[in-house]
């Protein structure tokens, strides 16, 4: 890969990411500029910066296909390394996290979009899968979002019992399921269809309705609630 020569001790001060990021704050800040800080250094005839905006550019300049790739794949490119990988891993997590707890839990569920748009930030780039219960009161507002699991790329194990122990704890009426498909295949397994009976049988029998349950496939998403499933 061609990169700019110079390093960046070689800058204007002004044109410094750091210096920048102190003199006109981070929001003011390009995203191959805000990925230098976190490079902190180059290579041999390369900047901290070439290397960002070459990494960018691998990733089509987009910062979800980026967060995607595992610290063995960002390893892989010339001038990162495993240090700066795992960095960039963090940093990224972070992000992601941020967006997820920035989500009010006070809001009303009114359909499966506010559901879609509230879970898609945080389970659309993840590169496994992840199982969550959204906990409702009676007036479809919730109460409580809880990670039931984490597993591998083409599932996750979800025990029912730990979900509606959840929902008794915190005395909900309503429960909303949601994982994601990180193959972005949208369609529904026979599995998630057997989860979604089961727990519907379970939440009838201790009255606590099953609503929905939301599949994420990247920025798309598929409702059993919507598709005449529940």
């Amino acid at each position: 890969m061609a990169y700019e020569t110079g390093t960046i001790k070689t800058w204007a001060e002004d044109d410094r990411p750091r210096e920048k990021l102190l003199k006109i704050g981070a929001s003011n800040l390009s995203d191959s500029e805000l990925i230098a800080i976190l490079l902190r250094t180059g290579k041999k005839n390369a900047t901290a910066v070439d290397i960002a905006k070459y990494l960018l550019k691998k990733y089509h300049n987009d910062l979800t296909e980026l967060s995607r790739c595992t610290v063995a794949e960002l390893s892989k490119i010339s001038g990162i390394g495993k240090v700066k990988a795992i960095t960039l891993a963090a940093a990224l997590e972070l992000g992601r996290r941020r967006r997820f707890a920035e989500t009010p839990k006070k809001i009303k569920i009114t359909s499966s979009r506010v559901i879609a748009e509230m879970m898609i930030p945080y389970l659309s780039d993840l590169t496994h899968e992840e199982f969550y219960i959204i906990l409702l009161n009676r007036s479809n507002e919730i109460i409580n979002r809880i990670s039931l699991s984490s597993g591998g790329i083409s599932g996750t194990v979800v025990d029912p019992r730990t979900a509606f122990k959840a929902a008794i704890d915190a005395l909900a009426s309503g429960m909303i399921l949601c994982h994601n498909h990180p193959s972005r295949n949208l369609t529904p397994s026979e599995e998630d269809k057997k989860l979604t009976t089961k727990m519907k049988q379970v939440g009838d029998l201790l009255d606590i309705r099953i609503l929905d349950h939301i599949i994420i496939a990247g920025n798309n998403y598929f409702s059993f609630a919507d598709e005449g499933l529940l």
